[in-house]
């Protein structure tokens, strides 16, 4: 099944954009499919990687960074950008 996610971090910590950034560049690393903009990033892939792969970003940002926010939309299917 194919996955389609939104999601958006908030770092609770006045370095914010860092950690931000950091967390993009580590979504890119696990192989699936990101697209960043100012507001959001998405991610697209089968469901399976796509969770696991969010699932390990986002436990790596709690060790390193402490605190944050982490906001998803997710919906089945393809909706990667045309």
């Amino acid at each position: 099944m194919f996955l389609s996610v939104q999601i958006s971090c908030y770092p609770l910590r006045e370095d914010y954009k860092s950690a931000i950034l950091e967390v993009i560049e580590r979504l890119r690393q696990t192989g699936l499919e990101v697209h960043s903009n100012r507001m959001s990033t998405q991610v697209f892939g089968e469901f399976d990687a796509v969770m696991a792969g969010l699932g390990d970003v986002m436990k790596w940002s709690f060790e390193t960074y402490g605190k944050a926010v982490f906001v998803a939309n997710f919906i089945e299917g393809d909706r990667r950008p045309e």
